[in-house]
């Protein structure tokens, strides 16, 4: 009999455990309609900026060791809850990232918490991991295989090169060069351009000149649709990385510059994003 009452208790007390937890996953999920129906609003507004705005990937919050999945329902036309699954590994907090979800068709996703929705430039940040979905749909993984830094990492399995690689940031000749560079692109001067790139090809090694223009090209070209968007919404740009000591988000702010300045003498370059690579890799050595 007092076998029967605790397994009596114990299932009571799981069932208030599961039904004390269902209304903190419905609230969340409420919190992230709001926050989406938004996106949708802010996505009208700025879609006329670039043609890959109109290209919509799945949301995922990352919350307590879970994820929960939003995708866009084409038949509605708005985002929709998927499902909640364990992360495979743990999750920083405050998270801004995109990646292929395993547990989602290895669709590539922008992965945040929920605080992303507290700001506008929340907002921005979204839609450039939307521009890093975009790039891994069309063309990033064509051109990582040509990558010596890409073969080397998926030879040894580093699938993080792209966070953690041990670039020689504070190394005092690439850090002047990379001045030079960053102060000749604002100029607009073509010829300095050309000669500071040429000697940054030439005084790094293969695999670190391959990163720096992966980086460059990648985030440079994810913070340029970030700006642009940030410019329409009238809020204050995004310049972190401009100032030393140099570090990877340097990048962000040069690979910008860059692009803008490559843009500004071919526009088709702005929707060739395979093309923009090969220039930005080759600029100053033809």
């Amino acid at each position: 009999m007092n076998i029967i009452v605790i397994a009596f208790f114990v299932v009571l007390s799981l069932f208030n455990f599961n039904h004390s937890q269902k209304p903190e996953t419905d609230n969340l999920i409420l919190n992230v309609d709001s926050g989406l129906i938004k996106l949708l609003d802010i996505r009208d507004k700025i879609k006329p900026i670039h043609p890959f705005l109109s290209h919509l990937h799945p949301v995922v919050i990352a919350d307590k060791g879970n994820l929960y999945i939003f995708d866009f329902d084409t038949l509605t036309k708005k985002y929709r809850f998927i499902r909640k699954v364990s992360s495979p590994f743990p999750i920083p907090d405050e998270i801004r990232a995109s990646f292929p979800l395993s547990s989602y068709e290895n669709k590539s996703s922008c992965i945040v918490t929920l605080d992303i929705f507290n700001s506008l430039a929340g907002y921005t940040t979204i839609f450039h991991e939307f521009i890093h979905c975009t790039q891994a749909n069309t063309i990033e993984y064509q051109i990582k295989s040509s990558l010596k830094i890409a073969q080397e990492a998926a030879e040894e399995n580093d699938y993080s090169w792209e966070l953690n690689h041990l670039f020689p940031y504070q190394d005092s000749v690439f850090t002047d060069y990379y001045t030079s560079f960053i102060e000749a692109v604002k100029e607009n001067d073509d010829r300095r351009i050309q000669a500071i790139r040429r000697d940054l090809k030439e005084y790094l090694n293969q695999v670190d000149f391959e990163y720096m223009v992966w980086q460059d090209w990648k985030e440079g070209f994810a913070r340029f649709i970030e700006n642009k968007i940030r410019r329409e919404l009238d809020i204050e740009e995004n310049h972190f990385g401009e100032n030393r000591p140099y570090h990877r988000i340097t990048f962000y702010y040069g690979g910008e510059l860059f692009i803008n300045y490559l843009i500004h003498k071919d526009e088709e370059l702005s929707t060739n994003i395979g093309s923009l690579f090969e220039h930005m890799y080759n600029f100053g050595s033809r």
